[in-house]
């Protein structure tokens, strides 16, 4: 029986677009969701960075293109590829989000979304510290997603894509049309 439902794919597969409908779905069924997903900030079509967005509307930086210079206001500068990744920004947007899960009394299992575990949000020791925690809850049903093994291995995406709680998808091109009902019922099955 699985408890969590992860998506991984390559970059730009889709897999931000099929959480955020599986997760209309499951709002129009009545089930309660909480979390964040990640989206992509363009600037006269030309992408300078990525958006943590809460499912309350609220939004914060995660990473825009950075000059690199290894420094900013003599905090230590984290980068992934060109991007400077903005880590307090980050911090205060998603983790509250993980402690009012944890204070939230209600009937029945509810749904959190972490889009997503990747290089980004891993400079958080806190944010690791969070989704492990809420891996191992009894009261949430996680729908996350994970990037592709490439490189080095990331210690918290490796850990979930072995969890033997976790039902994972993998997104192609092929397929994204056509895996949103299973997802969706994947989801269901986990609520019940």
């Amino acid at each position: 029986m699985f408890k969590h439902v992860f998506l991984t794919g390559p970059p730009g597969v889709g897999k931000t677009t099929l959480v955020q409908k599986a997760s209309e779905l499951l709002k129009t069924s009545g089930f309660v969701l909480d979390g964040f997903y990640t989206e992509e900030v363009r600037e006269g079509g030309r992408r300078i960075g990525f958006d943590v967005v809460t499912f309350s509307g609220q939004r914060g930086i995660l990473s825009r293109i950075g000059s690199g210079s290894g420094r900013s206001a003599g905090r230590r500068e984290y980068t992934v590829g060109q991007y400077v990744v903005d880590l307090p920004s980050f911090e205060n947007l998603a983790l509250p989000l993980f402690r009012n899960e944890g204070s939230r009394s209600s009937s029945g299992k509810r749904v959190f979304v972490i889009d997503e575990i990747g290089k980004m949000e891993l400079f958080s020791h806190s944010f690791i510290q969070a989704v492990r925690q809420t891996l191992d809850s009894p009261a949430f049903v996680i729908l996350g997603t994970i990037p592709i093994p490439k490189g080095k291995p990331l210690g918290l995406v490796e850990e979930v894509r072995n969890r033997s709680d976790v039902k994972l998808f993998t997104v192609t091109k092929d397929n994204r049309d056509k895996i949103l009902p299973q997802i969706v019922a994947t989801l269901q099955d986990c609520l019940k």
